[in-house]
């Protein structure tokens, strides 16, 4: 199970982008909805679990029964396969929020920093967050599944934990892995994390993450393949009572 906790590790880091980088990147862009209201940068969060819901919602009520009849597993698909999907859209979320930072700082050039990026409205974040909501409905709830099911017995109360932990070892870990590029970047060139995100290669970045998750999820894909499932046995509570029958005989149910 160690090496199944390790490979999630990218996709809880590409989860954490959401609510830090995504969050900046909005609170400069126009949040404007008319002329009047402007919209709280950390609410562009909420498509996140906007996207979570439709997708449990259309795994659950269409795709389950669907291949439960074409796969003849009772789940649908295996937790495993489930959460592969799930890290597939980590994926492409990062290549998607790559090519809108591109964007953004296409528009800030052309326009100057006094509009910059407020020339482009925040809503072109919104498909990476609903895509990141659409793998978190599909790998973190597998993850929960898996956790849950595969630990031992004795040890199933640590199961909820062991999902937790992942997203807080990914945070830890992509602090980590900012602190490193940052250290690397500058080096070689200039850092990508500059005093502001229009000074910053935030694009650069993201497609540093989607190829992590790329290698990783072959990585996972292979391991997937070999694992064993543990064998979940039913053992139900034998009670012995006697009783009547409509007869009158005495009969024992087991």
């Amino acid at each position: 199970m160690i090496p199944i906790w390790l490979f999630t590790l990218p996709f809880g880091i590409c989860f954490s982008q959401t609510s830090t980088f995504s969050i900046k990147q909005c609170a400069i862009m126009n949040r404007k909805l008319g002329n009047r209201f402007e919209v709280p940068a950390g609410s562009i969060v909420t498509f996140a679990g906007i996207g979570m819901i439709f997708c449990v919602t259309i795994y659950d009520k269409l795709l389950v029964p669907m291949l439960r009849k074409l796969m003849g597993n009772e789940r649908g698909i295996s937790i495993l396969q489930r959460i592969g999907i799930g890290m597939c859209f980590s994926v492409i979320t990062m290549i998607v929020a790559a090519l809108v930072e591109r964007r953004r700082l296409e528009a800030f050039e052309m326009n100057g920093p006094l509009k910059g990026s407020l020339s482009m409205s925040a809503l072109w974040l919104a498909p990476q967050i609903l895509l990141i909501g659409f793998g978190d409905g599909l790998a973190l709830v597998g993850l929960q599944e898996y956790f849950y099911d595969q630990v031992p017995d004795s040890m199933r109360s640590l199961g909820i934990a062991l999902y937790f932990s992942v997203i807080g070892a990914a945070s830890f870990v992509s602090s980590l892995l900012i602190t490193i590029v940052d250290h690397v970047t500058s080096k070689i060139w200039e850092s990508w994390f500059g005093k502001d995100l229009n000074s910053s290669r935030l694009d650069q970045f993201y497609w540093l993450l989607a190829t992590m998750t790329t290698l990783n999820l072959f990585a996972f894909v292979f391991y997937a393949r070999k694992y064993s499932y543990k064998n979940v046995q039913k053992v139900s509570m034998v009670n012995h009572y006697k009783g009547k029958s409509d007869d009158g005989r005495v009969e024992t149910v087991i």
